[in-house]
């Protein structure tokens, strides 16, 4: 995988504990405030999630949380709750001054493939004025299912069929 803004170093997530929960909530409350910027709504979840609520996910046995670290920061996470053949991922988030340079596209991958085998497919959902994660998951083969309302805007739900190597 290639590293921040085009560095050779690679990414390694590690599953985050519940002792990452107040590290992480700042992580998301800075990676999503661009997010309600472009949807005029300051009460996303990722924003209006509290501390005991990110501490209930990191501890939900459906759940794994992964992160990737710069030293002792995280500057990247993600949430895959696994449902029978479906992981769902959420609150894909990267520090705003590590945005661009390739941190979410490979977690998004690592989580990907981390994910147990009887996955068959993952799904996600993300804002309609969130340009830029449109286009990353766009890029790695998500397709828009649906949209759904969400306040004054829409949420749009995206699907990707897992490929798995023969051989």
């Amino acid at each position: 995988m290639v590293g921040q803004l085009g560095n050779p170093r690679p990414v390694t997530p590690e599953l985050l504990a519940e002792s990452a929960a107040g590290e992480l909530l700042t992580l998301q409350r800075a990676a999503f405030l661009a997010e309600a910027r472009a949807h005029h709504d300051l009460d996303l979840p990722p924003l209006t999630e509290t501390l005991a609520q990110v501490r209930a996910a990191l501890a939900d046995p459906a759940v794994t949380v992964w992160g990737v670290r710069d030293g002792s920061r995280i500057v990247a996470s993600v949430r895959l709750r696994v449902e029978g053949e479906v992981g769902e991922l959420s609150r894909l988030a990267v520090a705003p001054d590590r945005q661009g340079g390739g941190l979410g596209t490979a977690l998004l991958l690592a989580t990907e493939a981390a994910a147990p085998a009887g996955v068959r497919r993952f799904r996600l959902t993300t804002g309609e004025f969130s340009a830029g994660p449109l286009r990353l998951y766009a890029r790695h083969g998500y397709r828009e299912t649906h949209r759904s309302p969400e306040g004054e805007h829409h949420l749009v739900h995206l699907e990707k069929v897992r490929v798995r190597d023969v051989g």
